[in-house]
């Protein structure tokens, strides 16, 4: 992945006068904001913020991979409940936020949204940290309520949704498998190709919050305004999560 500098150039999308801010890679040059430059003649991309690292000749993402002795290994599977923060350095108001339920949907840097009926009393668990199980690429809400609460990108923006308590309904055509969560690592959306994940500003002027959309190529284009984003696990501390998101 070394290319004459002014492939990188034109590729980049820069005029001459923007050549003073390219580096030097081995015989290539690129642009430090888009690039990395390993072992002095190997170049990787940053992705959504993350400057992937290189092993064995591959660039890769640790979000989802190890690398020893040269050879790239899956993460371990996450088996206990974990809670979710975004990941991308270049978002200061988004970066190290976390993902929160509310209004069945995941959603970005705002409190959780959960309940609890009167009756289930002292053994309501907290219910103000958004919590998520998964296993065999499915994933679902870590909650009490009989019949859980189901995790699904939804048909039409592949937002990612969860099920209503008492409830399996998900829209028809919902995607519910294709999900990966890594001890050490992110939770990845590896439908459509691995185009992995956006954040999307507010739709309301001044308020509303951040969405979470799975993006692929069909929807690349519809979503030019919405910026690259990872999930990074994290030990969630407690037992359950809620007993029902809301």
């Amino acid at each position: 992945m070394a290319w004459p500098s002014l492939t990188v150039a034109a590729m980049l999308g820069l005029g001459s006068g923007a050549l003073a801010a390219l580096k030097t890679c081995g015989p290539s040059q690129y642009d430090p904001a888009q690039y990395i430059c390993h072992i002095n003649n190997f170049l990787c991309p940053i992705t959504a913020g993350e400057a992937l690292s290189l092993c064995g000749g591959a660039c890769y993402s640790t979000f989802m991979y190890t690398c020893s002795a040269n050879t790239l290994t899956l993460l371990p599977a996450v088996t206990t409940p974990f809670t979710l923060a975004v990941s991308n350095p270049s978002l200061p108001a988004l970066h190290n936020q976390p993902v929160s339920a509310a209004g069945l949907r995941w959603t970005l840097a705002g409190p959780t949204s959960s309940y609890c009926p009167d009756v289930v009393g002292a053994a309501c668990p907290p219910g103000n940290a958004t919590a998520v199980v998964a296993s065999a690429g499915r994933a679902a809400m870590d909650v009490m309520v009989p019949g859980g609460q189901a995790v699904y990108l939804t048909p039409d923006d592949w937002s990612v949704g969860y099920t209503q308590a008492h409830s399996a309904y998900m829209p028809g055509g919902s995607l519910v498998e294709g999900f990966g969560a890594y001890a050490g690592g992110g939770f990845v959306n590896l439908n459509g190709d691995g185009w992995g994940w956006v954040a999307c500003p507010p739709v309301t002027a001044g308020g509303g919050r951040w969405r979470l959309v799975g993006r692929n190529a069909t929807s690349a284009a519809a979503l030019a305004g919405c910026d690259a984003v990872n999930l990074r696990v994290v030990p969630f501390g407690g037992s359950v999560g809620a007993w029902q998101y809301a």
